[in-house]
């Protein structure tokens, strides 16, 4: 249990044994690209921990975003991170982007998108092919997203990476834009790839449990239409980007599911959370036979599997609720259908 933001942000930023051994085994310096998003400081903070613990203290840490948010720029430069602030989107020029053997791309543009879908292509897409040019010999990870596959039915175990694409809406378009870019990065330039499609990230601020949750203890009715849902503690989507580094490839970019073991009951959730907040849960809609869900057992084999499982991540958001710990305000969204975000 976490009493505070700042034993959260410890925790996620404490790095496991595999960790250090494989960012011992990189060779220079890393860039992290939009490192100032939900997922981005916790990142860079856990790449710093890890290099300094793996004894490559030399190796820098680039975290590149617009930096709006002076404290939090503050915060990682006084552990030893590197802020460089640029606008990607800006028109600031790449080529004064620093130079780095290692690049964690985390750009995207999701919310809003549906009424201007102009922006999800211009972020989701033609960035990367600016990115891939400008660091076409970096070894270079890319987050993506679950919503390139399309539904699938609840009892499938999800989609896997060799099965067919199937993104509904332009949002999941962009993102199949995104992967389709780099991976035309690995197969013309050589760039080594790894495109991780990740859902839904949780770090008890944000997530689907915390969605859940809060509408819970609002005395909200939960949405059950998108019953099941598959979810990860970011502290281990984090270590699977650095440690995918390694398995980054070309001219066929390495492409890997990122979330939990669990196939997670969105009614089951809010009824323990629920119980845990001394509250009654209620319901609205009933669950549909098909949800976005992956098969993460590839990942799950390369990097075992995450520390923190289903059942501790809700007791740990009912006690970070019951205590009063702030929330982000920025829903996931999970039970959206059609794709519009």
């Amino acid at each position: 249990m976490f009493t505070s933001e700042r034993e959260l942000e410890d925790r996620l930023a404490t790095p496991s044994a595999a960790l250090v051994t494989d960012v011992g085994e990189l060779d220079g310096d890393l860039v992290v690209l939009g490192a100032g998003g939900k997922m981005g400081p916790s990142l860079v903070r856990l790449a710093r921990r890890a290099l300094d613990a793996a004894g490559r203290k030399s190796a820098r840490v680039y975290a590149v975003s617009r930096w709006s948010d002076d404290a939090a720029a503050k915060a990682l430069a006084d552990q030893g991170v590197d802020v460089v602030r640029h606008d990607l989107m800006g028109g600031d020029d790449l080529a004064g982007l620093p130079d780095a053997a290692n690049v964690v791309f985390m750009v995207g543009a999701k919310f809003g998108t549906s009424a201007a879908p102009y922006q999800a292509w211009a972020v989701n897409a033609a960035l990367p092919a600016a990115v891939a040019r400008r660091y076409r010999d970096s070894a270079i990870t890319a987050f993506s997203t679950g919503n390139v596959y399309p539904l699938v039915d609840v009892a499938s175990g999800g989609s896997a990476e060799g099965d067919q694409p199937g993104p509904v809406g332009e949002y999941a378009m962009s993102c199949l834009g995104r992967e389709r870019i780099f991976e035309h990065a690995a197969a013309t330039y050589g760039t080594r790839v790894a495109i991780l499609r990740l859902n839904y990230a949780v770090d008890l601020r944000y997530g689907v449990i915390a969605d859940i949750a809060a509408n819970v203890a609002a005395g909200e009715p939960v949405d059950v239409t998108t019953g099941h849902v598959n979810v990860v503690w970011q502290g281990y989507a984090n270590e699977v980007a650095l440690r995918s580094l390694l398995h980054a490839r070309a001219p066929e970019a390495f492409t890997l599911n990122l979330t939990g073991p669990e196939t997670a009951s969105v009614r089951r959730t809010a009824t323990r959370l629920a119980a845990a907040l001394g509250v009654e849960a209620a319901f609205t809609r009933r669950e549909s036979g098909t949800a976005l869900l992956n098969d993460a057992s590839r990942c799950h084999g390369l990097f075992g599997y995450p520390d923190v499982p289903l059942d501790t991540l809700i007791a740990w958001q009912a006690d970070w609720l019951a205590r009063g710990l702030p929330l982000s305000g920025k829903p996931t969204k999970f039970a959206v259908r059609d794709g519009r975000f």
